[in-house]
């Protein structure tokens, strides 16, 4: 437990501790009054599918032979 004015004076230390993991509990005149937390990580990167119907269905058609020819350079 941390009281208010320690914590005001190593706000940088106590961020870093608590997003490395640790929980601090922030008192005010010796009584626990706020917690410090980490965040949950938060998921990166592409979701496949997340914007319906952007992909007409025809997309996924077969492609006419004359235009099949012209993509492998004939």
């Amino acid at each position: 437990m941390i009281n208010v004015h320690e914590a005001k004076t190593n706000f940088s230390k106590l961020l870093e501790d608590a997003h490395a993991g640790k929980e601090i509990i922030l008192a005010k005149a010796g009584v626990p009054y706020a917690r410090l937390v980490p965040l949950a990580p938060t998921e990166t990167g592409r979701k496949p599918g997340r914007v319906p119907e952007i992909v007409d269905a025809g997309f996924f058609e077969p492609l006419p032979d004359a235009e099949l020819a012209a993509w492998n350079g004939e």
